[in-house]
């Protein structure tokens, strides 16, 4: 049921991708009397499973859900029809129009997609709002995974600043960002009440930016350890432990933060141990009780949210618009900065990449609108970022062909345009099925 709705989602989610996409070519193509033979939703080599035709346009639903097209009369595109581009031109088609008119209906697609992306970011931030935590409400630091230690954090550490830029909303999604794309070099973090510099190494542009380490946590902030979960047929759940203990030492060894708790209890795999508590009127109780093999005790502390006054920014619409966009511009600018790390070497392409699983993946396995609406947002402007690439058989080689004629004044031949579009298209397909192994073999690994 989990991975129904993982996939419910993506289809959804490019499901109105693609058909406003795909409106951005249709209506400027009809603005200009240019003829639309199809409009498809997902590919249909062979068969559709729905279509009806309404004029001189055929709408149906491909069985292939990798993408969708307008099909324009009097125009080489993925579907390789020559046998019309070899009748004389008519008044319909797209290549008896004026060349600034060709190249409106080809940017339509792209310029559809940015401006969704765009207004989707909007409309989350004026319905949801942005929950944040000030990183100087995170009181006791941070509590760093293994992969944050290996940067040379440390736990307790409070992060002032990443490279130049100060360090405001506690997220560690920030600290990769900055690392991977604006090439931070070094952290500045209040460590002991001193000011300390640590320095990150090269190699975590390319660790951070790795598909393995993409859900991996570098810290989160650090929490007393206030019993907020006890698990069901776990040593706790047979103990004297009650919601709400404040655990405060693990065999007279003082532990009053969950991550200190963590880092002591696995050194007791399967072991008696002694646990101190404050209850109420703060009187310390000890208890003890066995822990798992796997030096569990089976308790969950209280999630931040109990311990540290948390922020929401509403928005209104005058507002969630300018605030949406830069939100969008700024992922795009990161995209694009991405795009030239993998050309340059500084990110691995094999690493980085992945296809519909990895997309999937990302909506997660419970209906969340928010998420939904952001991942929407993001497929969007990154659905527009790729399409404007200079590769023949996608709009923005289209585009380039366009700007070369404008310029030069000379239109490239029919037999040109031809192989070209097959061999953007082979390029494409090849692109496709890379993304798409790679995330077969993670799947085997």
């Amino acid at each position: 049921m989990e991975y129904v709705i993982m996939i419910g989602q993506l289809l959804l989610s490019l499901s109105i991708l693609i058909v406003l996409h795909e409106m951005g070519h249709f209506f400027p193509a009809k603005l200009f009397q240019t003829r639309v033979e199809k409009f498809y939703l997902f590919f249909d080599p062979g068969f559709s499973l729905w279509k009806k035709k309404v004029g001189d346009t055929e709408y149906g639903i491909g069985w292939l859900p990798l993408g969708g097209y307008v099909k324009i009369s009097g125009m080489i595109d993925e579907s390789l029809d020559t046998e019309q581009m070899k009748q004389p031109p008519q008044p319909w088609e797209f290549r008896s129009k004026p060349a600034w008119q060709r190249l409106v209906i080809m940017l339509g697609g792209v310029t559809v997609n940015f401006i969704l992306g765009f207004l989707i970011y909007s409309m989350v931030l004026l319905v949801w709002g942005e929950e944040y935590l000030p990183a100087e409400n995170a009181r006791y630091g941070i509590h760093a995974d293994s992969l944050g230690l290996a940067m040379g954090l440390q736990n307790g550490d409070k992060i002032l600043s990443i490279g130049e830029k100060p360090f405001e909303k506690f997220t560690d999604r920030e600290l990769v960002r900055e690392v991977v794309i604006n090439n931070a070099d070094r952290l500045t973090v209040e460590r002991a009440g001193d000011q300390v510099e640590v320095p990150i190494a090269p190699e975590f542009v390319k660790i951070l930016s790795s598909y393995k380490n993409k859900s991996k946590r570098l810290f989160v902030p650090r929490v007393p350890f206030v019993i907020g979960e006890i698990m069901k047929k776990y040593p706790a759940d047979s103990a004297d432990l009650e919601v709400g203990d404040s655990v405060i030492a693990l065999n007279g060894e003082a532990t009053p933060y969950f991550d200190q708790f963590l880092d002591a209890i696995k050194q007791h795999k399967g072991e008696e141990v002694t646990i101190t508590v404050l209850r109420e009127g703060d009187q310390p109780i000890d208890l003890t009780l066995r822990t798992t093999e796997e030096g569990s005790i089976g308790v969950r502390p209280f999630p931040p949210q109990k311990f540290f006054d948390f922020e929401i920014q509403d928005y209104n619409l005058l507002n969630a618009l300018p605030a949406g966009t830069t939100k969008g511009l700024n992922f795009l600018r990161d995209q694009v900065t991405a795009f030239g790390h993998i050309l340059t070497g500084k990110i691995d392409a094999s690493e980085s990449l992945g296809g519909f699983a990895s997309i999937g993946s990302m909506f997660g396995t419970e209906w969340d609108w928010e998420r939904f609406w952001t991942m929407t947002a993001i497929l969007s402007l990154i659905l527009a970022f790729m399409n404007l690439l200079p590769i023949p058989a996608l709009d923005g080689g289209h585009v380039m062909f366009l700007l070369y004629e404008v310029v030069s004044g000379r239109k490239p031949s029919d037999k040109f345009m031809e192989w070209a579009t097959m061999a953007g298209f082979i390029l494409i397909v090849a692109l496709m099925l890379y993304a798409n192994g790679l995330d077969v073999v993670r799947g085997c690994n």
